[in-house]
């Protein structure tokens, strides 16, 4: 028997992930804009902002079962 996931639990995951798309975009976008103010290392923070918007994108994707 399988059992299906609480809709509560399926909406929850995927406004999350809507989340994590737009903080990890507005992350890369102002590091993007402003390359010459983040000092030495703005590749971190472009990577991260990469990594939210993958993540958030596999959430929205995913199936919850």
């Amino acid at each position: 028997m399988s059992k299906e996931a609480p809709v509560g639990l399926t909406i929850l995951e995927k406004l999350i992930g809507l989340l994590m798309i737009a903080i990890g975009a507005l992350t890369f976008y102002v590091t993007y804009t402003n390359l010459g103010s983040t000092g030495g290392n703005p590749i971190l923070f472009l990577a991260a902002g990469l990594a939210l918007v993958v993540l958030g994108a596999f959430l929205v994707i995913a199936k919850t079962e």
